[in-house]
C-alpha cells in the first residue's frame, strides 16, 4: 500500500466513478483500476462494487474511507504545519533563559521581536531554568537556543555574549558594612556569606572569583536566585556577591559597589554549532544578536 493508492481511493470514492476520477488524478484508467486491484489484493477484501459505469463503496469500502480520511487529513495537518515552521512569518521558536532575565529583558526583547511586522505571528514557548540543566536541554533539541552564563569545554556549541552585569556586595542595612558604598572585596572575610548554589553557573562563577584571591569565607547558606539570596541577607543571615538584578530593586539590603577586583556576569545567547534552523529561529538570534550590549566580552 502506498501513498497514492489512499488519494485515488478517496477519489474514487467521491465521484464514485473511475474514469472522471482517472481524469481529475491525471492518471490512466487502467492504470487506476489496477492500483486499485493491487490494494483490493493487499487488503483482501472488495471496497467496490459496480453499478453500470458506476462503482460504489462496499460496506467495508465505508469502513476503509474513515482511516483513509483520518490519514489524507493527519498528513495534511502535518504539511501545514511543517511549512508554518519552514517560514519566517509563522515559525515557533523555543527558548530557556537563567532567572535574571525573566522579569524584563526575555519579555521586552520577544515583544519588541514580535511587533517587526514581518515577526507577528512566529510563536514562542518560554522555560526558565538553571545553565548547567538548559545546556544538557540544549544538546538534546528541547530548545532552540538559550541564554546562560558561560560553560566551558562545549565545542559544539557556539556562545555570543550578549549582556554584561556588574558584581555587588548586600549587606542588610544596619551591617557594619552598609556604610559604604564602595570596598575591597577581601572586607568581606570575616562574615558568613550566602552563596548562589556551587552547583549552578554563577556559583561556579562566584567560587572563581574568590579563589582568584585567596579569599574563603564561611558559606552559611546557597541558594538558587537573586530574589532568595537578597532575603536571606536582608534577614540578616550573612553578606553576598551578587549580579545586578531585578530583584535588587525592591530588596531590603544595601547595594555596595566592588572596587577590587572588579569583575562582571555575561550572559550568553547560546545555539548549537552546525545545526539547521527554521528562518523564524535565524531571524530570532540575528535579532538578539543587533540587539546586544556586549561586543566583545572574551
Amino acid at each position: 500500500m502506498n501513498l497514492s493508492q489512499l488519494y485515488y481511493f478517496r477519489k474514487i470514492a467521491q465521484l464514485e466513478h473511475f474514469r472522471q476520477a482517472a481524469l481529475e488524478l491525471n492518471v490512466s484508467q487502467p492504470s487506476l483500476s489496477k492500483s486499485m486491484l493491487n490494494l483490493e489484493s493487499e487488503l483482501g477484501i472488495c471496497l467496490f462494487d459496480k453499478e453500470g459505469r458506476n462503482v460504489h463503496l462496499t460496506k467495508y469500502g465505508k469502513i476503509f474511507l474513515q482511516y483513509v480520511e483520518n490519514i489524507l487529513n493527519e498528513l495534511e495537518n502535518a504539511k501545514n504545519k511543517m511549512n508554518q515552521l519552514a517560514s519566517s512569518e509563522h515559525g515557533h521558536v523555543d527558548i530557556a533563559y537563567i532567572s535574571p532575565l525573566a522579569q524584563y529583558y526575555i519579555p521586552d526583547t520577544v515583544r519588541s521581536f514580535l511587533n517587526i511586522e514581518q515577526n507577528k505571528n512566529v510563536t514562542f514557548t518560554f522555560k526558565q531554568g538553571f545553565s548547567y540543566k538548559m545546556l544538557e536541554e540544549l544538546k538534546n533539541d528541547k530548545y532552540d537556543l538559550i541564554f546562560c552564563s558561560h560553560i566551558e569545554n562545549e565545542p559544539d556549541i557556539m556562545f555570543v555574549p550578549i549582556i554584561k552585569k556588574d558584581l555587588f556586595v548586600i549587606v542588610p542595612f544596619d551591617h557594619p558594612l552598609s556604610k559604604f558604598d564602595s570596598i575591597d572585596l577581601n572586607v568581606i572575610e570575616p562574615y558568613p556569606l550566602v552563596a548562589y548554589d556551587k552547583t549552578s553557573a554563577m556559583g561556579k562563577t562566584t567560587l572563581k572569583l574568590l579563589k582568584s584571591i585567596n579569599l574563603n569565607p564561611k558559606i552559611i547558606c546557597e541558594a538558587a536566585d537573586e530574589y532568595a539570596i537578597s532575603s536571606l541577607v536582608a534577614a540578616n543571615f550573612g553578606v553576598a556577591i551578587i549580579s545586578e538584578a531585578p530583584a535588587l530593586a525592591h530588596a531590603k539590603v544595601k547595594k555596595i559597589n566592588i572596587s577590587s577586583p572588579r569583575y562582571s556576569q555575561i550572559i550568553y545567547l547560546a545555539y548549537k554549532k552546525n545545526k539547521y534552523f527554521p528562518p523564524a529561529v535565524i531571524n530570532f538570534i540575528s535579532y538578539i544578536k543587533e540587539k546586544s550590549s556586549v561586543s566583545d566580552c572574551l
